[in-house]
């Protein structure tokens, strides 16, 4: 029972975590919290249903049409528009136009399609796996590969590219790396991109387990923002860890406890973690504040 669940948890815990890391992108590039990143992966979930179930288009390029626009409207629109008029205003600008952006991007679901929630299928199949007793998801399984598979890349990226490496070093410092030659604008661009690309790969895991809601995002967006301040707000990997405890935790409540406690013993754990580690359990602190 204990390994079902920690499976299970994980499963869920890689899902924040990958929408996690999309706030720590776009924190440490343009100092923008998103606080319509959950309604950025309503955005694909739609989409999917759209080229998939209704225009009946395969998977895979259905899945490239949805990258695409999603990297166009959620990456480079976003970008060109409210992050480059307000970037310069300081933080509380941007928070406010992001909060304006996830009602827009709601109401404008209900209004132009439907309030209903919608079925998307499974990819694999629902056959359980039976291991030392235990019994496994294969959907879990396949969201815990998945996972693995995107940061490993995105870790790839970073690491070894010259774009990702350029981006590392806004993210460290976007004065000094304008003082080496490089195109800051540009690297934040990419930081939404990326963070198009993650929230997209976790509306396609999440779909057919929650279904596609004009709302679905409201709580995978929270959860994912408890995630990053639990693991460390500038740490991709302090993001990760917190994705994984938060999907943990919510799974042990709900099976041990109560489902209507899993939030609320989550937010016990923020605020313990804020109290005694404000950066976070792998975050550091930061010593000079930049724009």
């Amino acid at each position: 029972m204990i390994m079902q669940l920690l499976i299970k948890g994980l499963s869920l815990g890689a899902i924040y975590g990958m929408i996690s890391i999309g706030f720590y992108l776009l924190w440490q590039t343009s100092r923008t919290i998103n606080f319509a990143q959950g309604e950025f992966v309503t955005v694909p979930a739609f989409l999917m249903v759209l080229f998939y179930v209704v225009f009946h288009i395969p998977f895979v390029p259905a899945l490239i049409c949805t990258i695409l626009i999603s990297a166009f409207l959620l990456g480079v629109l976003m970008k060109k528009t409210l992050v480059e008029a307000l970037i310069e205003r300081g933080v509380l600008p941007l928070v406010v136009a992001t909060i304006a952006v996830g009602f827009l991007i709601k109401d404008s679901l209900i209004v132009l399609w439907t309030p209903e929630a919608l079925h998307f299928p499974s990819m694999i199949s629902q056959k359980p796996f039976h291991f030392a007793g235990a019994i496994f998801s294969s959907v879990d399984l396949c969201n815990i590969l998945m996972a693995i598979v995107m940061i490993y890349a995105l870790h790839l990226f970073i690491r070894k590219t010259r774009p990702g490496k350029a981006l590392q070093a806004v993210a460290q410092n976007r004065e000094v790396a304008a003082i080496l030659g490089i195109n800051v604008q540009m690297m934040i661009l990419w930081a939404f991109v990326i963070n198009a690309i993650l929230v997209t790969a976790s509306a396609v895991l999440v779909a057919p387990i929650y279904m596609v809601k004009y709302d679905m995002g409201v709580e995978l967006g929270l959860k994912a923002f408890y995630a990053a301040i639990i693991g460390g707000f500038n740490q991709v990997r302090g993001a990760l860890l917190g994705g994984l405890l938060v999907g943990v935790i919510e799974t042990f409540t709900a099976a041990y406890i109560s489902t209507q406690y899993k939030s609320g013993v989550v937010l016990i754990v923020l605020i313990v973690v804020i109290l005694l580690k404000p950066e976070g359990l792998l975050g550091t602190k930061e010593l000079y504040e930049y724009r």
